[in-house]
């Protein structure tokens, strides 16, 4: 997963490694959102990307991949390991509701309402267990 931290040097060019200048703008090397407007299961991959577009004219789940798939493939994740996930509703009206795969429990409000976002965290709980946090 790709969610490093580049910070944008104010002068100069180049990567900066170490403290750099504290007023900078840090940017995100991220994948594309994925974009769904029906009922789903994420992989992976849109975990990555970080951003869930959430488009439909109707009501609908998202489910999470397996504490299984997650483990196999974040094979670096120690107990504790964290990660953020936003989901951006682009509906008035429906509710997009986060439900767990086999292995992983969605904590906090799990549906996500009207023209707002969410941001769930993921911390896995052991092995085969995660967890998804509503944060925000």
């Amino acid at each position: 997963m790709a969610n490093l931290p580049l910070p944008l040097p104010i002068s100069g060019a180049g990567y900066q490694v170490a403290d750099g200048n504290k007023t900078e703008v840090t940017f995100f090397g991220r994948a594309q959102a994925t974009v769904i407007a029906a009922a789903y299961t994420l992989t992976l991959d849109d975990f990555a990307a970080g951003l869930i577009d959430a488009t439909s004219s109707g009501s609908y789940a998202l489910t999470t991949p397996t504490a299984v798939i997650m483990d196999a493939g974040l094979v670096n994740a120690k107990i504790g390991a964290t990660f953020i996930l936003y989901i951006c509703h682009e509906s008035a009206t429906n509710v997009i509701t986060l439900t767990g795969g086999a292995g992983v429990t969605v904590v906090g409000l799990a549906t996500v309402t009207g023209i707002v976002g969410a941001q769930f965290m993921f911390r896995k709980t052991g092995d085969g267990a995660w967890s998804a946090y509503r944060v925000a």
